[in-house]
């Protein structure tokens, strides 16, 4: 009769990082990383016509919901570094997507604001998105997707 050593070895042998064991300490976190590539490739496509990327995404996004912010605004709501932060408005400025504005009263600070072309732009790749989402979540019937978004906002905690 095996030992639990030597039968958790032999599980642990046939788990993959593609196919990892119910129940394995490892299993959410390479789930999650597959289903993330899965989802972050479809979106990638569906921007790729837009001329921008996921990490302009996540600027305009923010701009969008908050209206102008400052570059110290969107390195602190967007997790990005200040040299980061940089270059992607720099990015939306060259794109026509955003542009940098005085801010009234502080001749040293400049808001980021979204420009009409990326407002519409924007809507268009919210648009785009949509059948993306769809294929990336083949698998999932329309109340599991809501289900799985909503798990995953509990476990963010928002």
């Amino acid at each position: 009769m095996p030992t639990n050593a030597a039968s958790a070895g032999q599980t642990a042998a046939s788990e993959t990082p593609e196919s990892p064991q119910e129940g394995s300490p490892f299993a959410l976190g390479l789930l999650l990383r597959r289903a993330h590539d899965r989802v972050a490739a479809a979106m990638d496509e569906a921007l790729l016509p837009f001329g921008f990327e996921r990490r302009h995404l996540m600027v305009l996004m923010r701009l969008q919901a908050a209206g102008p912010l400052s570059q110290r605004e969107l390195v602190a709501q967007t997790d990005h570094d200040k040299a980061s932060i940089v270059r992607i408005v720099d990015d939306l400025e060259r794109l026509g997507l955003a542009s940098r504005e005085l801010v009234p009263g502080d001749r040293r600070l400049r808001a980021v604001t979204m420009t009409d072309h990326g407002r519409d732009i924007y809507a268009q790749a919210r648009r785009a998105a949509e059948p993306a989402m769809t294929e990336a979540t083949e698998n999932l019937t329309p109340a599991q997707t809501r289900q799985l978004q909503h798990l995953l906002r509990a476990m963010l905690g928002s």
